[in-house]
């Protein structure tokens, strides 16, 4: 058992070093083949270029993000068994500034309590995170449920 456990993991090192070694080898068939399609010099202008290209793309997706409606935008209205939940988002420069409850669960007064209480955590992570990626509110849990749909369907019609 023991020289089956041994030659198991010498075949997955062997594995292993195989993969490195292919990738190793390919980067090195990468390198000759730059260096002969430039006669015969590898130059930093390459690596400049490729490096302009990558901060290119990347500030071409900061303007995609940036290019988010701003405005107030306002959620669906999501039923919940302790009633409705309605929020407002409002973006301004590709950031959300501000989220309000319009409508907050209200059937009973523990509901309303809960709602009170649930509404500013949910509003300061939202602001935190910049999403409605955010964790729910223990003990409020179809508050949180509410508040974050309406306020994905309002992040969506802003094309955040």
């Amino acid at each position: 058992m023991r020289a089956r456990a041994v030659a198991l993991a010498t075949l997955a090192s062997v594995s292993i070093v195989g993969i490195g070694w292919q990738l190793g080898s390919q980067a090195i068939d990468a390198s000759q083949s730059l260096t002969a399609s430039t006669g015969g010099t590898a130059t930093a202008a390459t690596v400049t270029a490729t490096t302009d290209a990558a901060a290119q793309a990347a500030a071409a997706n900061t303007a995609a993000s940036a290019a988010a409606q701003s405005g107030t935008f306002t959620g669906a209205v999501v039923q919940t068994q302790f009633g409705n939940m309605q929020v407002s988002v409002t973006i301004a420069n590709g950031a959300i500034t501000e989220v309000t409850p319009l409508q907050l669960t209200n059937r009973g007064g523990r509901s309303v309590a809960i709602s009170n209480q649930a509404a500013p955590i949910l509003r300061s992570e939202v602001l935190a995170a910049q999403s409605a990626n955010v964790q729910s509110v223990s003990g409020a849990t179809y508050t949180t449920q509410g508040y974050l749909r309406s306020l994905q369907s309002a992040l969506d019609t802003a094309g955040f």
